[in-house]
């Protein structure tokens, strides 16, 4: 879905009942032990972490349905690094935060904005990456941020670019999606005038033959709340074992590898600044 620069994000307007949903999802109890497991001293870890494979580079499913994308890869280093066992599965995107307190998985990584209000509900780990969110729209057409009062405009629910429009420009016909995809789907059938998506998602798709008729409409936004980070039950010692695993592949040259890969460059830097200013 956060994060797509999947950038895969923030809870639906109005805010107060977006936190009631999540506080009922983790009960109000105290976090139990870790989902993941290791029986014996010598037996590798055992991690089970959610993705939302609908986003685009971050994480998706090629035409055999199989896991790949940017935070897929970012996962098997991280695992690499620690000698642990991932087992990596999909899931809807309004299910995962209600998952991972469910214990039926050990992680989230999907394209996941670290903000207050998941901060209250999760742990998430340093960010990983950082992003921005754009307007997209067709091209000819003049609209721009300033133009969307009374305008129908997509976006995928409960991210940061839903949240954006919800606090920025309530008088715009905003429309929620399940999935980027659908958002896309609207935006090219007419159904909606433009859609805001976060950077990486939305230029990804802007390549594809689907996006060619369309263009980013202004400059990319910036917020408060761009950074991306691996999600986990409060509490969680498993917070800190990805944290030094992420600072050791950085180390190493592995996360500027894998990067470099998917957008051509580093995000080294940005990732630290981010992780500055969330912290």
């Amino acid at each position: 879905m956060t994060s797509s620069m999947k950038t895969k994000t923030m809870w639906l307007a109005p805010l107060s009942a977006a936190m009631l949903m999540l506080a009922g999802c983790s009960n109000g109890s105290a976090p139990e032990e870790s989902a993941a497991t290791d029986t014996t001293a010598d037996a590798p870890m055992s991690v089970k972490i959610a993705t939302e494979s609908s986003y685009k580079p971050f994480s998706y499913t090629d035409a055999d349905g199989k896991l790949i994308g940017y935070e897929i890869e970012l996962v098997d280093a991280l695992c690499a690094q620690m000698k642990a066992e991932c087992e990596l599965i999909s899931q809807d995107w309004d299910g995962l935060i209600p998952g991972l307190n469910a214990q039926k998985f050990d992680a989230v990584i999907a394209g996941m904005s670290i903000t207050p209000e998941r901060k209250e509900v999760v742990e998430f780990t340093d960010p990983y990456f950082h992003t921005g969110i754009i307007l997209i729209g067709k091209k000819g057409d003049d609209i721009s941020v300033a133009d969307l009062a009374g305008q129908p405009v997509a976006s995928q629910r409960s991210t940061v670019s839903s949240q954006y429009l919800q606090d920025e420009y309530p008088d715009a016909d905003i429309k929620l999606y399940d999935t980027q995809d659908n958002a896309y789907l609207d935006l090219t059938s007419g159904r909606v005038r433009a859609m805001m998506s976060d950077k990486v998602t939305g230029i990804d798709w802007l390549k594809t033959e689907a996006g060619q008729n369309y263009e980013v409409k202004g400059d990319e936004i910036s917020t408060e709340e761009d950074a991306m980070g691996i999600a986990f039950r409060k509490g969680d010692p498993l917070v800190a074992k990805f944290n030094t695993a992420l600072a050791e592949i950085k180390a190493d040259g592995t996360y500027d590898q894998i990067t470099g890969s998917y957008f051509g460059t580093s995000t080294t830097a940005a990732a630290q600044e981010a992780e500055t200013t969330t912290n």
